[in-house]
């Protein structure tokens, strides 16, 4: 068997595990709000229409921050038609993703379940269709206390405290075509900037993110971020990343070593940041919002959008996930992780139903997709610092990547418990022993291991009728020499 090793040494820090890491993703796309997080008349649906079985399993995935509304949804939506009384609600076409949004469920219903799930909101503007007024209007009616007439219409609409909304989107995906009201750099970015200053002057206390590449593969990539930034840099908190990985084609290899990509990614915005930094002699450090990232079988979704009209809350990219795709999120939160000391938010899309850690049937079951499971692990045990790891590994080849390691890692230490938590992922399909060298942590004693499992088939899901095929199990104790 072939063996990798890993050196962890308290001494080498990389930041806290912010918990914000831990985020998720609610747009108004296919079934992710209508019969994933919202379904009145469902058996297990509260007063307000909110499903209580989705709700524990959010506790349970252990969300930190759930963005809203979009995603795509943003750019052509008007944040007042989801206010106020439900019967004067209008219904309206949703150009994203060629539906009919109704409006049943609109920014007070999602305060109510945020509230309800223990997350923090993270709210975007639409800068597509709208622009500076409108992100004005949406600020002041979420956070001011009252005395205006938009603070007091929230009032008048049950809410009488202020939301208190710290996180803000300024916009999604403007330098993609696709987008309605797409931009270029120089258009969005003096856009995003004079929101984002006049957004500040209502409540200082927010933190902004502006919009960057919706993919490394984009022909503007860093160009993007450069021009946007040059704009924006002293006005906003984050830049956004966004990125999905694409099992379709097979390459099993290559996929499981999609967190190489991820990797790059997130060091190449880090640097044109700093080279914007450095230009203007800023000596505050950007960070960057993930606030997109999973594997997603999306070469699926536009045969979805040509074969159907306009219709409410249709199925749309309800991937099956396997165990390949719970071993590729995992790798992906550990880059997450590696990168603490710049990335502060991060958010996987999308929360129910679209490609999503948690599926639902309308009046029927929610139940764990695969993916679950690595996400409610690293949640769990990722408290305190991130240590930076040492490991010696073999390597293999991939179609995308060229060589890469086999193993990928990254532990994180509590400093009050004394805990220390490695995350570990073995990206080749064959057995691989683990050495971990703690002679840094000499007082550390006892240990156990977990491990996401589907006995030998790696393309099991998890289904409706079989929701535990997929799942973590206790992993045997080591031998004495530290081997698996």
């Amino acid at each position: 068997m072939r063996t990798a090793k890993l050196t962890i040494d308290p001494a080498f820090s990389i930041g806290p595990a912010d918990r914000r890491l831990f985020g998720s993703f609610v747009e108004h796309m296919g079934r992710c709000v209508y019969g994933g997080i919202y379904e009145p008349g469902h058996p297990d649906a509260d007063s307000r229409g909110l499903r209580r079985d989705v709700l524990e399993l959010t506790r349970e995935l252990g969300v930190s921050v759930v963005r809203y509304p979009g995603g795509n949804f943003v750019s052509g939506y008007r944040w007042e038609d989801g206010v106020g009384p439900a019967g004067d609600r209008p219904r309206r076409l949703d150009l994203a993703w060629k539906t009919i949004e109704t409006n049943a469920f609109g920014l007070d219903e999602f305060m109510t379940w945020a509230a309800e799930a223990g997350v923090e909101p993270m709210m975007a503007v639409n800068l597509g269709t709208r622009g500076v007024q409108e992100a004005l209007d949406l600020l002041e009616y979420a956070n001011h206390p009252g005395g205006t007439e938009l603070s007091d219409r929230r009032r008048k609409h049950g809410a009488e405290d202020p939301y208190g909304v710290r996180l803000w989107c300024l916009g999604n995906e403007m330098d993609g075509p696709w987008q309605v009201g797409h931009k270029t750099a120089d258009e969005y970015g003096r856009l995003a900037a004079e929101t984002a200053r006049a957004m500040k002057m209502i409540d200082p206390s927010i933190s902004l993110v502006a919009c960057g590449s919706s993919n490394r593969r984009m022909p503007t990539f860093a160009a993007w971020e450069a021009t946007v930034l040059e704009h924006t840099y002293e006005h906003v908190d984050y830049i956004s990343a966004h990125t999905y990985y694409d099992p379709s084609d097979g390459d099993q290899a290559s996929i499981l070593a999609s967190a190489v990509d991820m990797d790059n990614f997130i060091t190449e915005v880090v640097a044109t940041a700093d080279h914007v930094a450095a230009r203007q002699r800023h000596r505050r450090k950007l960070k960057i919002s993930f606030d997109e990232w999973n594997v997603w079988y999306e070469s699926r979704l536009q045969a979805d959008l040509d074969r159907r009209g306009w219709v409410e809350a249709p199925a749309l990219i309800e991937d099956d996930f396997t165990a390949v795709d719970a071993v590729v999120v995992g790798d992906l939160l550990i880059t997450l992780l590696r990168h603490a000391d710049r990335v502060g938010v991060a958010a996987q899309a999308q929360l129910a139903n679209v490609i999503a850690p948690i599926r639902t049937r309308n009046g029927g079951p929610a139940w764990r997709q695969s993916i679950f499971h690595p996400f409610a692990l690293t949640a769990r045990y990722a408290r305190g610092t991130v240590l930076r790891t040492e490991p010696v590994s073999p390597r293999y080849e991939t179609k995308k990547y060229g060589d890469v390691p086999v193993l990928d890692t990254v532990a994180v230490h509590d400093e009050e418990t004394g805990e220390l938590t490695v995350f570990a992922v073995n990206r080749d399909q064959t057995d691989l022993a683990l050495d971990i060298d703690l002679r840094g942590l000499p007082g550390l004693s006892g240990c156990s291991f977990q491990s996401i499992a589907a006995g030998s088939d790696p393309s099991a899901t998890n289904t409706e009728a079989e929701p535990d095929r997929v799942t973590p199990r206790e992993l045997p104790t080591p031998t004495p020499d530290g081997r698996r």
